[in-house]
């Protein structure tokens, strides 16, 4: 029996990335440094996938193979044909798997994110979609068992938000909602329209990857702080009474404002968020093509720029990018049946890498 390994796949490569998980085991089972343990632990987590969907590959072509043998007798040619049947669309649906495991990972995909919701055109009822929005993914996170802080919020007057900006912690968290950076749109009947006509109102949606110290260095000279703070009687209250912090990087302009109770906290949001918007800047700097698609996509606010549009009269859903319209619009506002939308976009973005992997 001959093996033939499948075409389209680089064996090298793949031959190398299993050596080297071998390596690091041997290294685990030897080493007690501590630093050193988790730094070889992430590298063999990373290697994990790969070498265990190319060791399963490798057994469904040694099965392929063995078939060789059973074609001649007459007996069992039926049952081989059959079994060559199976596995040939098995070994080629394997092969997309260790193809889409190859592919370059974008850095920030495990990391959690920054998730920025603003009202856009609309007024009133767009605040109240703003509000819809942070509640669907609010409970979308819960369902993942991630964990959700707002980190800043400015209200609509007839309720929902202005602006909202929250912090999203999980693993994986940026690889599952960045795909959801742009502008949505509704169209329902506001409670106060009496004739029930219906309104179209936008939100605009922004997912940053959030950043740590050691992913942007930002200098003391580079930044201005203005603090405001009420008056008060002063004692143990005279820090924790309606402040609120300004931060602005001078380089690109970029400002935050975080107001909230404690001012030492609303320092610490603001330097949160300005890292994530950094970290999001050199980013699309560092590719200008995706710079240009989230340009795209998120642009003004206005209702004509969108991405996905919630149409409550139909109850729809439709996401414009993958012409992809879901009968489930009280599922996916909820975010029980937002993965049915993010699972298509995650699976268009890999075949558009795998199409340019292959050109």
């Amino acid at each position: 029996m001959t093996l033939v390994l499948p075409e389209g796949l680089p064996w090298d490569k793949i031959g190398q990335l299993t050596t080297r998980a071998e390596i690091i085991d041997q290294k685990l089972a030897a080493t007690s440094d501590g630093e050193a343990l988790v730094k070889l632990s992430k590298e063999r987590a990373e290697l994990q996938d790969v070498v265990e969907a190319a060791t399963e590959l490798k057994a469904l072509a040694a099965e392929r193979a063995a078939l060789a043998d059973l074609e001649g007798d007459p007996e069992m040619a039926a049952l081989a044909e059959e079994e060559k049947t199976r596995l040939d669309a098995a070994i080629e649906a394997s092969v997309r798997s260790v193809r889409l495991l190859l592919l370059p990972k974008d850095a920030a995909d495990e990391k959690s994110a920054i998730l920025e919701i603003r009202a856009g055109t609309g007024g009133d009822e767009a605040a109240l979609f703003a509000g819809d929005l942070f509640r669907m993914y609010q409970r979308y996170a819960a369902l993942h068992g991630w964990r959700m802080q707002v980190l800043s919020e400015s209200e609509g007057d007839a309720g929902g938000f202005k602006e909202v900006v929250a912090e999203v912690s999980g693993r994986g968290v940026f690889a599952r909602l960045k795909f959801e950076s742009g502008v949505h749109r509704v169209q329902r009947v506001p409670d106060t329209e009496a004739s029930g006509r219906i309104h179209t109102s936008a939100a605009t949606v922004a997912v940053l990857p959030e950043a740590e110290e050691v992913d942007v260095d930002i200098r003391p000279e580079d930044i201005k702080i203005d603090t405001t703070r009420a008056s008060s009687a002063g004692g143990q209250h005279a820090n924790t009474t309606d402040t609120a912090v300004r931060v602005t990087h001078l380089p690109t302009g970029t400002v935050i404002v975080a107001a909230g109770r404690s001012q030492h906290q609303n320092r610490a949001q603001a330097m949160q968020i300005l890292r994530a918007r950094l970290f999001d800047l050199e980013r699309e700097r560092l590719s200008s093509e995706r710079a240009a698609d989230r340009k795209g996509q998120v642009g003004s606010g206005d209702r004509s720029e969108r991405i996905r549009t919630y149409n409550f009269p139909q109850g729809r859903v439709t996401d414009h990018r993958i012409n992809l319209t879901l009968y489930k619009l009280d599922q996916v506002i909820t975010g029980e049946a937002l993965d049915e939308i993010i699972e298509p976009l995650i699976t268009e973005h890999q075949a558009g890498l795998l199409a340019a992997l292959d050109q």
